[in-house]
């Protein structure tokens, strides 16, 4: 993630995903690109086909926002998406990035005290501390017993795609994936050229075939709450609302807290899978384990491979 021509690859990754049918187009003929052309993009967004080229080529770095409002009623962006769209905008009429001193290697940050009293009050809850690229900064006795992953140090979207006990977990696994990296893209920001990120990315890009192609496909969703649906090797199904806050004061640190509905089963597992933390015997299966070293990721046939060599 450079950030040499940002804007370049969004668009071009955007412009792929848009049907012609979509854009009002009817094709005729043999298209070699997938989704839209470069002139039809340019048609339709009301500017000329020189023009839009500059735009993805990084040749132009200061498009007006009209032009950018245009454009992405064309690639059919949502608002967030939009957003991102400006924002790259920006970024690239700044100029090149400086240049920067050797990269060191990222340390991992510390939680907040504070926030370690708040969630160690919460019996009843899972909950997590997380930075902006998913790694997790600790836990409560619940959330740490929910998944080994969710242990100081292990990275959660890394472990998604890497870790076949979590996927095995995951009753949510293809909608996890999928969100969690459009999630980690709109947290990097624009033009981000952070280690911890480089390195994240290139090791999923090289094991991991749907994370190279979630990534390519430059989606972005901010970190929103949802429903986490487990499968847990002790107390079985679990559909748990996730609630994610913001840690103010912090480089975007975010609070994970799990519940269950009053008088729902899943409380009751929930208070089974407490009680079994507290015997020490929530981590006595030998898949609750959290990703250290982990093996290429692993799934059904059709879907992700095992990587040996090339992925």
């Amino acid at each position: 993630m450079d950030g040499t021509n940002a804007l370049g690859e969004f668009l071009r990754a955007r412009r792929g995903l848009v049907a012609p049918e979509e854009a009002g187009i009817t094709p005729a003929g043999l298209r070699r690109v997938q989704g839209l052309r470069r002139e039809e993009v340019a048609l339709l967004a009301g500017v000329s086909a020189d023009y839009y080229l500059r735009l993805e080529q990084g040749r132009d770095r200061n498009p007006s926002a009209q032009v950018l409002a245009s454009i992405a009623r064309v690639l059919r962006l949502d608002d967030d998406a939009t957003a991102h769209l400006l924002a790259l905008a920006q970024t690239g009429a700044a100029g090149r990035a400086r240049a920067r001193p050797a990269a060191r290697k990222p340390r991992l940050e510390q939680m907040p005290h504070s926030i370690r009293q708040l969630i160690d009050g919460w019996p009843a809850n899972p909950a997590w501390a997380q930075n902006r690229f998913f790694d997790v900064l600790g836990a409560n006795a619940l959330g740490a017993a929910l998944s080994p992953n969710n242990t100081r140090g292990v990275n959660l979207l890394r472990a998604a795609f890497l870790d076949p006990a979590e996927r095995a977990r995951r009753r949510d696994w293809e909608a996890v994936t999928r969100e969690g990296v459009a999630t980690l893209r709109a947290q990097a920001g624009p033009g981000a050229d952070d280690p911890r990120l480089n390195d994240l990315v290139g090791e999923l890009s090289l094991r991991s075939e749907r994370f190279r192609q979630l990534w390519g496909r430059h989606d972005v969703r901010p970190q929103k709450g949802h429903v986490t649906r487990l499968t847990h090797p002790l107390v079985g199904d679990l559909d748990l609302p996730a609630d994610k806050l913001s840690v103010g004061g912090t480089d975007g640190f975010v609070l994970v807290v799990l519940h269950a509905e009053p008088g729902s089963r899943d409380e009751e597992l929930l208070r089974l899978l407490g009680s079994l933390a507290v015997s020490g015997s929530a981590a006595r299966p030998t898949e609750q384990r959290p990703a250290e070293h982990l093996p290429a990721e692993q799934g059904p046939a059709g879907q992700d491979r095992p990587v040996t060599g090339e992925p």
